[in-house]
C-alpha cells in the first residue's frame, strides 16, 4: 500500500502541476551559450543513441546508486504550495528563436521530486548538460529554494508551443511523460517502464536520470528525447522521437538491462483514472453524472479481432490478462466526448487525451495487462496497462521494443465495426411484471457502418458468461437516434464471484458486424 500512495501521490501531482500553464517572466541574466543566450552549459561530449545503450548495459552489471539529492532536508519544505510559486522564466526556455524544435522549459526539484535530472543539449553528435542556476526560475524573496547551491540538476522538462503559452509534452517524475494531445488538455500518463506492478510485494518506478534533447532545425514542434533508465533491478536507453501536428506522435525505441530477475516487467505502461460512468452510478457521491480519464481499454489482437473492454472501479485490486500475440495494437482510450455527460468546466474530461500504442516489429507472444485499483475521489490513477511479454526477464537477456505513441481525440485506425459508445447496467426482468431474483440487465449501444443497417432478427448477439446463463436478449437500433444499435440482456446473477462476459453481433453470414465487448461485472445490491 505505500507503494500504490506513492503512485497515487505522483499522479495527483502531475494532474495539477500540467494541467495549467505557468506563468512566466524575463530574467536578465546573460549566459554564454550557443542555444540559448541565457542557459549556462557544461563541457561538450560525444553523444550517440548506440553509445547510450553501451552505458545502460555496462551499468547492468554495476550495483544500483540511490540517486536522491543530498539536499532532501530543504527540497522536503518544497512542498505542493511552495513548488508552484516557482516559475521558470519564459526567456530562458532553451531554443527559444524560433529556428524549430519547441522551446524547453525546466522543472525544479521539490518535496516530491528529489531525484534529480541531468538534462544535455545535443548538437551535431556533441552533447552539453544544462547547469542548473537559481536565476532561471523566479520565486518568492522567502521561498526555501533560495537555500539551494548551483548544479543541483532538475526534475524534468516540458515542450511549449512557439508562443510558450501552451506546453504539448511533459517528463516529471521517474520515468513519467504525459501528453495534452489534440485537445490540448492533460489526462493519463505514460511511463517508460513499469516493474511487479500489482504484486504481493512494493512495486518498483525506474526513473530517467539523464536526458537528452536534440531539434531538427527549421522543423517546428519535433524534438528527439533520449533518456537513460535506472532502478535497483533494470537499466534501459530511449529514444523518443516527438512531433506535434493534429494530436502529438512518438516513435519509441527502447533497450532494456535486467540487474536482476524481474517478475513482472510491463512494456509501454499507461496510468490512468477511472472512478465512475453512466456504467455503475450507485458507488458516486459527487454531483457530477461522469468522472473519468479514460473509458475503456481497447486491444487490436493479433489475429485482427477487436476487443473493448470498459474500465471498472472495483471492490478490490483486480488484474486481467488477455493473452495474444504480435497484437496490432492496444491503448486506453476515451471515447465518451460529450461534455454534458461530465458537465465540468473546470478540468474538462470530455478533452482527456487517448493514447494508442502501435507495436513496431515482431514483439512475440505475450499479454497485455489492465490492473484496476479501488478508488473514491477523482485525484489518484487507478488503472495500469501495459504490455507483459513472455519469457523469464533477468540478467544477461537484452529486450528491444520499438512503439508508436498516438495521443489523440481516439485510436488511429478505427474500423468499420460497431464500436462500443456505452454500457448500461440495472435491475433485470420486464416492467409491469414480477421481476426474477438476482436478475441483472446488461445493455451496450454501437455505432459503426457494419450496424447502421442491421435489422432486428438479422443481427444477433453471441454472448458468452464464465458462469451463469442468458436469461433473455435483443438487438436492434434505438428508435429516433439514428446509428445506434443496442443490444441487452438479462442474467440470473447468484453469489458474489466476478463474472466475465464476452458479447459480439454476428450477422447473417456469421461475420462479426461490431468490435467484441468484454465486462466483468461485481455483483452488487441495488440500493
Amino acid at each position: 500500500m505505500a507503494e500504490i500512495n506513492r503512485r497515487d501521490t505522483l499522479s495527483l501531482l502531475l494532474s495539477s502541476l500540467l494541467a495549467t500553464t505557468l506563468s512566466a517572466r524575463a530574467s536578465a541574466n546573460d549566459k554564454d551559450a550557443s542555444t540559448s543566450e541565457h542557459l549556462t552549459f557544461g563541457p561538450p561530449q560525444a553523444f550517440s543513441f548506440d553509445a547510450l545503450k553501451q552505458r545502460a548495459e555496462v551499468m547492468a552489471g554495476e550495483p544500483w546508486k540511490d540517486g536522491k539529492s543530498p539536499y532532501g532536508e530543504i527540497l522536503q519544505k518544497i512542498d505542493y504550495d511552495a513548488f508552484q510559486k516557482i516559475v521558470f522564466n519564459k526567456n530562458d526556455a532553451l531554443w527559444n528563436d524560433g529556428k524549430g524544435g519547441s522551446p524547453v522549459q525546466l522543472f525544479h526539484l521539490g518535496r516530491y521530486f528529489q531525484e534529480p535530472v541531468h538534462i544535455h543539449v545535443v548538437e551535431g553528435g556533441t552533447a552539453r548538460e544544462i547547469l542548473y542556476r537559481q536565476s532561471y526560475f523566479s520565486m518568492p524573496p522567502d521561498h526555501p529554494a533560495h537555500a539551494l547551491p548551483d548544479d543541483i540538476g532538475f526534475s524534468g522538462f516540458r515542450l511549449h508551443e512557439q508562443s510558450q503559452d501552451y506546453d504539448w509534452l511533459a517528463f516529471l517524475g521517474a520515468s513519467y511523460f504525459r501528453s495534452s494531445g489534440s485537445l490540448n488538455q492533460y489526462g493519463l500518463s505514460a511511463r517508460g517502464l513499469a516493474v511487479d506492478t500489482a504484486l504481493q510485494k512494493p512495486e518498483e518506478f525506474p526513473r530517467f536520470s539523464e536526458i537528452w534533447l536534440e531539434r531538427k532545425e527549421g522543423i517546428n514542434d519535433r524534438v528527439l528525447v533520449y533518456a537513460l533508465l535506472d532502478s535497483p533491478s533494470i537499466t534501459g536507453a530511449y529514444s523518443f522521437d516527438c512531433s506535434k501536428t493534429k494530436g502529438v506522435i512518438m516513435d519509441v525505441d527502447c533497450s532494456l538491462y535486467p540487474r536482476k530477475p524481474i517478475e513482472r516487467l510491463g512494456i509501454a505502461p499507461l496510468t490512468s483514472m477511472y472512478w465512475y460512468s453512466e456504467t455503475v452510478k450507485q458507488q458516486a457521491i459527487d454531483w457530477r453524472p461522469e468522472i473519468h480519464d479514460s473509458d475503456g481499454l481497447a486491444i487490436w489482437m493479433g489475429n485482427g479481432e477487436r476487443l473493448w473492454r470498459p474500465l471498472n472501479n472495483p471492490l478490490w485490486t483486480v488484474t486481467n490478462a488477455f493473452l495474444d500475440e504480435n497484437p496490432k495494437g492496444f491503448g486506453l482510450l476515451q471515447r465518451d466526448r460529450d461534455f454534458n455527460h461530465y458537465q465540468d468546466d473546470g478540468v474538462f474530461y470530455d478533452r482527456r487525451p487517448s493514447v494508442w500504442i502501435e507495436p513496431r516489429g515482431n514483439w512475440g507472444k505475450g499479454q497485455v495487462q489492465l490492473v484496476e485499483i479501488p478508488t473514491d475521489v477523482e485525484i489518484h490513477d487507478n488503472i495500469v496497462m501495459y504490455w507483459v511479454p513472455d519469457g523469464a526477464v533477468e540478467p544477461g537477456r537484452t529486450l528491444d521494443f520499438s512503439y508508436r505513441m498516438f495521443w489523440d481525440a481516439d485510436e488511429p485506425f478505427p474500423a468499420d465495426l460497431g464500436r462500443v459508445v456505452a454500457t448500461y447496467t440495472g435491475i433485470g426482468g420486464i416492467p409491469g411484471q414480477d421481476r426474477p431474483e438476482g436478475a441483472v440487465r446488461f445493455v451496450v449501444d454501437f455505432r459503426g457502418e457494419k450496424v447502421r443497417n442491421a435489422r432486428r432478427g438479422q443481427a444477433r448477439p453471441r454472448i458468452t458468461l464464465s458462469r451463469g446463463e442468458v436469461a433473455i436478449s435483443d438487438a436492434y437500433h434505438v428508435v429516433d437516434q439514428p446509428g445506434l444499435f443496442r443490444v441487452f440482456f438479462d442474467t440470473i446473477v447468484e453469489g458474489s464471484e466476478p463474472i466475465d462476459m464476452r458479447m459480439y453481433v454476428e450477422g447473417n453470414d456469421g461475420t462479426a458486424l461490431t468490435e467484441t465487448w468484454l465486462y466483468q461485472y461485481f455483483p452488487q445490491p441495488f440500493s
